[in-house]
């Protein structure tokens, strides 16, 4: 039987690449498997060799402590791979398939699902609704920062890729499809941008230039992202993004001083629970008050930002249960309306699929995605907390190379 080598977290501010089990097709007892999950047949699953995995923000606040994600869980949830199993209840996914893998686990079969609220599947995860792979509190399905993952209900989960050799061309685009891209893009649409919309992102690390990308691809007059984070911002410039530096003035202010009037039709909130307030420390609701002020009255926010709740480094009693001390009245007053939680990736990714085939967007520069092995693994997630501008994908099988 084959191996198997993974990304694990081992503690506050720690990973390493340990060695794990070959996937088979029943979930078995680990780090963070839900009990009543230990055991479940998997008939209708695929394991997947893993093309390309990507670091996520979103497993940055498991790997600072800033979760009460247990140790040696295995991380990782955007993952692209090629079928090389499937259980004897998949019928249509064939060994040798090219795939992306959403991050979101879902039946296919509960309520939700048939609604493509795919985020919140009701069937997944035995705590709550909505699951993914190598989170704290999904359930437990084994991560995919891994050279082998298993993926459940294969035929409804992964989206084949139609032509093996123009998907591998263009892989460090179609990694993005397991998350950022369709996060992003449901961040834009669910902001209400359309064309002529002028836009604030708050937060230019990939979430936010993957929303930046989607709000253009959208059709917007203008994107403005805003960040700490100079390199971050530079990145966000280079595909026709204004930007904002808020260490450099009131937010206000400056979207005032670049479209002429102080406010936005549209807001994206990219940053979640670990943002900062001007002074520079920890103030978990100062994006999304921030975003209330300057969108225009009867505006939406889109917040695919991450917010728990559980936060064991939270500032405060109330934040490290996920109450923040949010200006509601602001938001009432002017009629403003929110969409949290997880992005349904499969509502998005055939859209943005074919976007990217067809050249109509290029969201692997726009991120600036650099292929990394899984060794360096550690070294992705050290550089990427300091704030590299960078989309580290690893490459655990060496199918990315040539990229």
């Amino acid at each position: 039987m084959a191996g198997n080598r993974a990304v694990a977290y081992k503690g506050p501010g720690e990973v390493e690449v340990i060695d794990i089990d070959y996937p088979t097709f029943e979930l078995k007892d680990g780090p963070g498997v839900n009990p009543a999950n230990v055991g479940r047949k998997v008939p209708h699953g695929a394991i997947i060799r893993t093309v390309a995995t990507n670091i996520c923000g979103s497993d940055q606040h498991m790997v600072r402590g800033r979760t009460t994600a247990p140790v040696n869980l295995v991380l990782g949830h955007e993952i692209t791979g090629e079928v090389v199993e499937v259980g004897p209840g998949v019928e249509f996914i064939k060994v040798g398939d090219l795939v992306s893998v959403p991050f979101n686990i879902a039946c296919g079969r509960c309520r939700n699902c048939k609604e493509r609220k795919t985020g919140i599947c009701l069937n997944v995860n035995p705590d709550r609704p909505g699951s993914a792979y190598g989170y704290v509190d999904m359930g437990g399905w084994v991560g995919g920062q891994a050279e082998f993952v298993l993926v459940p209900y294969a035929d409804w989960n992964l989206l084949k890729f139609p032509d093996k050799d123009q998907a591998l061309e263009k892989i460090m685009d179609l990694t993005m499809l397991s998350d950022i891209f369709p996060t992003g893009f449901h961040g834009a649409v669910t902001a209400g941008v359309g064309v002529g919309s002028t836009v604030y992102v708050a937060g230019a690390g990939p979430v936010g230039l993957a929303a930046a990308t989607s709000a253009l691809l959208l059709g917007a007059a203008a994107v403005i992202v805003g960040d700490f984070n100079d390199d971050r911002l530079a990145q966000a410039r280079s595909f026709g993004c204004e930007t904002v530096n808020l260490g450099a003035g009131e937010l206000v202010d400056q979207i005032e001083q670049i479209l002429g009037v102080p406010e936005v039709d549209c807001g994206v909130d990219a940053v979640g629970f670990e943002a900062r307030g001007h002074g520079g420390g920890e103030a978990p609701a100062t994006v999304l008050n921030s975003l209330m002020d300057v969108t225009a009255a009867g505006g939406a926010l889109g917040i695919p930002g991450l917010y728990v709740t559980g936060d064991p480094g939270g500032v405060d009693e109330a934040a490290q249960k996920g109450s923040l001390s949010l200006s509601l009245g602001t938001g009432w007053a002017k009629s403003l309306s929110f969409t949290t939680g997880q992005c349904p990736v499969m509502k998005y990714n055939y859209g943005l699929m074919q976007a990217i085939l067809h050249d109509r967007v290029h969201i692997a520069k726009n991120v600036n995605a650099k292929a990394i092995s899984l060794d360096d693994a550690p070294r992705g997630y050290a550089e990427f907390d300091a704030g590299a501008a960078t989309k580290y994908v690893l490459n655990p099988n060496g199918y990315l190379d040539a990229a």
